[in-house]
């Protein structure tokens, strides 16, 4: 290594060709970025190439993907929410007073009951159709979308708990029953991801106490 020759000046390259070099790497990591990252990861596509290449696609996708799972984010939020209001109003006064209710409505527990619903959902718009519903009763379903497909979570709370009986996603229907697990409100969580109207039908029959929008 003490013996090594130090390079010649005239093999090291010159001023001119590092800049020209630099501005090489550059033009190229920006077209880098404008024709695949960009339409790849955020389905940005300013030259159309990324259409091209199948790439502005997999952006959408990936896009898409994010707000679902944002969206469910926030719906799980919410669950939670819910739950943790039920638990710090519920007092044992009203505690004891549900519970005289739920004993009176046992006599109504096995009248089987048909009930029909229209929804027209906006695009980007959510709605939400619940049963109310004592634990045990069951329930026939059948729903419809008209118009494009429907994002939809089937789940239930009350009594300070929570359960998810059913997810569907770009579903056009469904069909099916369910049992409630507890008392509480049962039913329907629906969110519009088109973008035209979504008409969504809904036909119950079965066991529950009565509708709630």
């Amino acid at each position: 290594m003490l013996n090594a020759q130090k390079p010649d000046l005239t093999q090291l390259p010159s001023s001119y060709q590092l800049i020209r070099s630099t501005i090489i790497a550059a033009i190229s990591a920006i077209i880098i970025l404008i024709t695949i990252i960009l339409p790849a990861e955020y389905a940005i596509d300013p030259t159309g190439i990324g259409r091209v290449l199948g790439l502005t696609e997999m952006g959408e996708i990936k896009k898409e993907l994010s707000e679902e799972a944002e969206a469910d984010r926030k719906l799980d939020q919410e669950k939670k929410e819910k739950i943790n209001d039920t638990k710090n109003n519920q007092s044992n006064l009203f505690h004891h007073i549900f519970n005289f209710l739920s004993i009176s409505a046992n006599a109504q527990e096995h009248i089987t009951k048909q009930d029909n619903i229209e929804l027209i959902i906006k695009p980007k718009a959510s709605a939400e159709w619940k049963l109310v519903m004592l634990k045990g009763q069951q329930v026939q379903y059948e729903i419809q979308a008209e118009g494009g497909k429907i994002n939809y979570d089937l789940h239930g709370h009350g009594s300070g708990n929570s359960q998810t009986y059913e997810k569907g996603r770009g579903s056009k229907s469904s069909k099916g029953e369910f049992v409630a697990a507890f008392d509480g409100e049962h039913g329907w969580f629906f969110r519009n991801r088109d973008k035209s109207d979504i008409k969504v039908t809904i036909k119950v029959s079965g066991n529950y106490n009565k509708i709630k929008k």
